[in-house]
């Protein structure tokens, strides 16, 4: 369904956020998700955030249906402001989906993609878009993750274990993750872990792909 609600120029400009770090990094990431997600389908976003790289992925990829999740009233609020602004027909209106819930309002997906949410948030909300990914995808189906990991207990960089001692100050439940017990929890949902991509700034990307 495209979101096409008529609003003030000064509505989108109150709830329509940006992110330079989403402008950085989107042409890299679409270049992983091109050999990566099925050439046709539904793909479920989930920590939309902003909404900016939805509405690039969906201009890039038409063939796909594209669907923002948040569990964030605001991110979805400027996911929205974004679509009225640019409509796409291959965007769907922006759904609350809380992965740590254990009913999401996506009930099937072709692909699950997840980037920049795993560090800034409980070690919880990883296991629940694991168990999620595990719920709504299909045999062969791909989960694809996005942003900073620590590779067997070792950060890939100083600059990351900086982060990662910035995020446990603002929320000691947050934190750069060890792809070790990523890797475990996705195991225990019935995905299976299929490339690491490396990617610029000291990021990466993990795919999986639903197995059981």
């Amino acid at each position: 369904m495209r979101l096409d609600v008529p609003t003030t120029n000064a509505r989108v400009a109150a709830v329509k956020q940006t992110s330079p770090s989403a402008m950085r990094n989107r042409e890299p990431i679409l270049a992983v998700l091109r050999n990566v997600l099925p050439e046709r389908g539904t793909v479920l976003e989930i920590a939309s955030g902003t909404g900016e790289h939805v509405l690039h992925f969906a201009a890039a990829l038409p063939s796909l249906v594209f669907q923002p999740s948040d569990a964030s009233a605001a991110a979805l609020e400027s996911v929205a402001a974004h679509l009225r602004e640019t409509p796409l027909g291959n965007v769907r209106a922006p759904v609350r989906v809380d992965v740590t819930e254990q009913d999401w309002s996506v009930q099937h997906a072709d692909a699950v993609l997840c980037c920049n949410m795993i560090h800034i948030a409980p070690w919880q909300a990883c296991e629940g878009l694991m168990r999620g990914a595990g719920r709504v995808l299909g045999l062969g189906a791909p989960l694809v993750t996005y942003g900073p990991y620590r590779f067997h207990g070792e950060f890939t960089a100083p600059s990351n274990a900086d982060f990662d001692a910035s995020l446990r100050q603002r929320d000691p439940s947050w934190g750069v993750r060890d792809v070790d017990d990523i890797f475990a929890c996705a195991e225990a949902s019935g995905l299976s872990h299929e490339r690491t991509v490396v990617m610029p700034a000291n990021n990466h990307m993990l795919v999986f792909r639903r197995q059981q």
